[in-house]
């Protein structure tokens, strides 16, 4: 092979690697606060329009069973977070839609949780609803699974959004936590530009649903996340190098 042919596969290689995986960045050297909820709000408390469906407290979710951890199906974030997105919905609903909370804070003890599932290659009972097209034994390899999540620092949200008028959730062409390059927000188009590409994966409707969402978040201080179109952190959120331990509950005042 010639060098310069050599090069141009390698390059590819490498690009494909990088599209179709979901590796985090290096985790920053962080503080664990063990039961430290003080700074944490029911996001209902200050989004009381929010609809919950928290799929961790359930069974249907990629693992199959309750999470560690989920001792309530509510949503916590951080005071800070939780007003960004007070905002948010505030916004959308003057567009006629309403927030839809799959997930919010995640204990550390919920990660190890997906850690110890991960390793147990044998149990596969959720394979065809999550991820159907990707051997179990590459979730860590590909950044499905780590050891450690933004939603343990408190800031970090799970959502869609729900037509009123519809009565149903928007059609966003990919479920939540679908392991799939379906969830990456740019499937379909530029999500940067907000342009649709014509494709064979997602309808240009269903892509411009993304992107309401993703204005939304993006209009009250939110960043997104490269591989989920639902996953979004506050961009000046309190607490970046520290992972929470205490449960999900019903905050106590």
């Amino acid at each position: 092979m010639h060098q310069k042919n050599f090069i141009f596969v390698l390059l590819a290689m490498t690009f494909a690697v990088f599209q179709y995986s979901c590796s985090s960045s290096p985790a920053p050297e962080q503080t664990v606060a063990e039961n430290n909820s003080s700074d944490f709000v029911l996001v209902t408390d200050r989004v009381p329009d929010a609809i919950l469906e928290i799929r961790y407290y359930s069974t249907y979710n990629f693992v199959g069973a309750r999470i560690d951890g989920y001792l309530a199906p509510v949503a916590l974030l951080t005071k800070r977070a939780a007003d960004s997105l007070r905002a948010v919905s505030d916004d959308v609903k003057a567009m006629g839609y309403r927030l839809k909370i799959y997930d919010a804070y995640r204990p550390q003890m919920a990660v190890d949780h997906f850690m110890r599932w991960g390793a147990d290659l044998a149990d596969t009972a959720m394979r065809p609803y999550f991820y159907p097209n990707v051997d179990k034994s590459r979730l860590f390899e590909l950044g499905y699974i780590a050891e450690q999540s933004g939603h343990s620092r408190g800031s970090t949200v799970d959502l869609t959004l729900f037509d009123m008028n519809t009565e149903k959730e928007l059609d966003m062409g990919g479920t939540f936590d679908w392991f799939g390059h379906e969830s990456h927000p740019d499937c379909g188009g530029n999500s940067e530009t907000m342009e649709y590409r014509t494709n064979d994966t997602i309808t240009a409707t269903q892509f411009a649903n993304r992107m309401i969402l993703r204005a939304a978040m993006l209009r009250h201080g939110f960043k997104p996340y490269d591989c989920e179109w639902w996953h979004f952190t506050l961009k000046d959120e309190p607490y970046p190098d520290t992972y929470f331990k205490f449960p999900v509950e019903i905050l106590k005042k």
